[in-house]
Parts: structure tokens; sequence; C-alpha cells
């Protein structure tokens, strides 16, 4: 049994199965506001109205992608060092480089081993 945490997570992926997924894995892990969005539009929508501590969000997807997302969290004052794990199946080194360089704080592959996802949440929120 986990200890309940106070920490809010926006999980962004436009499958709604992953984002169950996750939801799921992270509730186990004693999250239990965990917000949802379908893209990195709909994410910086919830991101003006609450509070988040934590965004974990797919590259790939419709409208704004991952990496766009992260950019734009990037550019912005109030979200410069908001933690950003991004979640992909795409492991390409280009890839994971430039999500470096934009400032993700961790980059985690799919399928994610769930005790796996649940370390790299509590590290990047310690």
């Amino acid at each position: 049994m986990h200890v309940k945490r106070s920490e809010i997570i926006l999980a962004v992926d436009d499958a709604a199965p992953m984002r169950a997924i996750i939801r799921g894995i992270l509730e186990s892990g004693g999250f239990s506001e965990v917000l949802e969005a379908k893209d990195g539009v709909e994410a910086l929508e919830i991101l003006e109205k609450v509070r988040v501590d934590l965004v974990m969000a797919d590259w790939k997807m419709p409208r704004l992608d991952g990496y766009g997302l992260l950019r734009k969290l990037r550019e912005d004052e109030r979200f410069k060092t908001l933690p950003f794990l991004m979640v992909t199946v795409d492991g390409q080194k280009e890839n994971v480089l430039q999500a470096v360089k934009a400032g993700v704080s961790g980059y985690v592959l799919k399928p994610i081993p769930a005790d796996k996802l649940l370390l790299k949440v509590f590290e990047l929120l310690s």
C-alpha cells in the first residue's frame, strides 16, 4: 500500500487507453489527482486553470505534440521548471537529444513497466 500523494499530475496522450493505463499506474503509486488531456492544446488549456506538479506527455499527438508542448512550457516563465516527462514509443537518439536540449526532465519508453514509471515520477517530484 502506497502513501496517498497530494501532487497533481497531467497525463497527455491522444490514446484514451494509454491515458487509462498511466492513470492506473499512478493511482497504484498513491496519486489520486491525475488529470488527462488528449493533446498539447488541451494540456495548455488545463495548465492555464490548474496548478500541476508534473506533466507526462506522449511525443506523437495531433494538433500539438509532446515536443511542441515542452517547448511552449519552457518558453513560459510560469512553467520553465515544471517537471516534464516524455513518454513515447520513439527512442530514436536524435529525438531524445532534441527533447533534452528543449529541457525535458525525463524520458520513458512505451510500453511502460509500472515500477519504472513510478520510480521516474517519484524521482522528478522529490
